[in-house]
């Protein structure tokens, strides 16, 4: 009787050093990971200088159809190429309000088309990729063509649902504020 309520007890506390142990590899792997590209991206927007970031954003940030794809598609695509997930996300916080659900919508949405050619943009991520190749490498298919449309499609994708989810920011903000911009 008293070897089982041992082994339970043990069991019991085997799963609280499990999460200790994910926790560890957190605090040891990606925290300060994180912190480093925050301290140089920080350094890099003061070296450029904020105002110029800002003028960038605002840039963007522009009424108007024509800005839609600098801030769907061409600052997300960056942004997850150069600071990677999850850090990519705070390069929308240089958009005006309006706009931030659908930056982060796109960028968020670009973290898994690109890993057949740049895995370092979601390495955590990189099983699905893997996943699909190991079918297409099955079936005797090219890798670098399901690479290139893949990425091709995540472009598409991320376009499309930058502007959707601007439209619908768009109607939500229109319920709760009477100066809404008008839409694009």
């Amino acid at each position: 009787m008293f070897d089982v309520l041992a082994d339970a007890a043990t069991e019991f506390i085997s799963w609280f050093q499990r999460g200790a142990e994910t926790f560890n590899g957190l605090v040891v792997g990606i925290v300060p990971l994180l912190i480093v590209l925050l301290t140089a991206v920080n350094a890099l927007i003061a070296l450029i200088g904020p105002e110029r970031v800002n003028k960038f954003g605002e840039w963007a940030g522009r009424e108007g159809f024509a800005y839609t794809p600098i801030r769907y598609l061409v600052w997300p695509v960056i942004s997850v190429f150069v600071l990677t997930n999850p850090m990519a996300y705070t390069n929308g916080s240089f958009l005006p309000e309006i706009y931030k659900p659908g930056f982060y919508d796109s960028a968020v949405s670009f973290v898994h088309p690109p890993l057949g050619i740049f895995p370092h943009v979601n390495p955590g991520e990189f099983f699905v990729w893997g996943g699909i190749l190991a079918g297409i490498t099955e079936l005797g298919l090219n890798e670098s063509d399901l690479a290139v449309r893949y990425l091709i499609t995540g472009f598409i994708v991320i376009y499309i649902r930058g502007l959707v989810t601007e439209w619908f920011t768009r109607r939500l903000w229109a319920t709760q504020h009477e100066n809404a911009p008008a839409a694009a």
